[in-house]
């Protein structure tokens, strides 16, 4: 089993991760389409661990919102659905490929920057360290489960989506 880890860390650091690859992906001085896969598999790994370790434990917390963790998973679609549409561009670095690097860029910029303000200072404030740690390997052992299967792909996530 993983060393313990606070959760919200664990999380917080695979959004910086993100940030740095949309980096990676807008400069025409790095490997934009490597950025791009890393960033899939990272993506949807990152999304099945918390829907499936993450969110159905903070429920059982009255102080976090239920709504903001059911928002949390539909803007997991949403995300998922920009991701596929950027995927499905055959030339990377063209307008097409700017115009839905922009839109998956704002639907995951959206997403964490709520998802940190509620869901994850809800578990600050509500969530014993013990508990965060707990669930910090649970999601790290889903994440890599996810990652090992190179989860990114998009057919994977036509297959997400139709769930």
């Amino acid at each position: 089993m993983p060393p313990a880890q606070d959760v919200v860390e664990l999380i917080l650091q695979d959004h910086r991760t993100m940030e740095d690859l949309f980096r990676k992906m807008r400069s025409v001085e790095a490997d934009r389409a490597a950025a791009l896969g890393e960033f899939a598999d990272l993506l949807i790994a990152h999304a099945l661990a918390e829907e499936a370790k993450v969110y159905p434990a903070l429920h059982r917390f009255k102080n976090i919102d239920d709504e903001e963790i059911e928002h949390g998973e539909e803007e997991h679609e949403e995300g998922n659905r920009a991701l596929l549409g950027l995927l499905e561009v055959a030339d990377v670095g063209s307008d097409e490929w700017d115009e839905k690097l922009e839109k998956l860029v704002e639907a995951i910029t959206h997403h964490t920057d709520e998802e940190e303000r509620t869901i994850l200072n809800g578990a600050r404030a509500n969530v014993a360290m013990d508990r965060r740690e707990e669930l910090g390997s649970a999601f790290l052992e889903e994440r890599e489960k996810q990652l090992s299967a190179r989860c990114g792909n998009a057919d994977n996530i036509r297959r997400i989506l139709k769930a």
